[in-house]
């Protein structure tokens, strides 16, 4: 594969974080830690949800945020120092307690999907740390962001 083609994801339009795997990133097998992944999982869902006008600020100000409720992690190949990865992620269902996140990791360089995962997320309301309905600016822009249903290739 060329890096003129496009990549293959999952979604028509997905949110996308580009990285570089580094020394950081390698452990005793030589290839990138599965801690990284979960690390870029982060990455990229924060700059998918600033990027939709709420980050940590705006988590502060309403006094609300998103935790994890659920991860699945699928590591579908090794990735190894100097690969450069395209990490994608989008909003399949969202309701007025909890989103729905997938991700899907593509290594530039041959276009192979090399990660899928999805993380359930719920809204806690930051002073109590109890699960909470969502503030309407949270509902509006991550349900704004979701998927259609259907909306995926199969």
């Amino acid at each position: 594969m060329s890096r003129d083609e496009p990549l293959a994801w999952d979604h028509p339009d997905p949110h996308i974080l580009r990285v570089s795997v580094s020394d950081e990133h390698i452990d005793v097998m030589r290839h990138t830690n599965n801690v990284v992944y979960l690390q870029w999982l982060e990455a990229v869902a924060w700059s998918h949800s600033q990027h939709l006008g709420l980050g940590p600020a705006e988590y502060e100000a309403l006094g609300h945020g998103m935790v994890v409720r659920r991860h699945e992690l699928n590591y579908i190949q090794a990735t190894r120092l100097g690969e450069h990865l395209s990490l994608a992620t989008w909003l399949t269902q969202v309701d007025r307690l909890s989103t729905h996140r997938c991700y899907q990791f593509i290594r530039e360089d041959d276009g192979q999907t090399v990660f899928r995962g999805s993380t359930h997320f719920v809204c806690v309301d930051i002073a109590e740390g109890r699960i909470r309905r969502m503030p309407p600016a949270f509902f509006e822009a991550y349900s704004a962001a979701a998927l259609p249903p259907g909306a995926l290739k199969d």
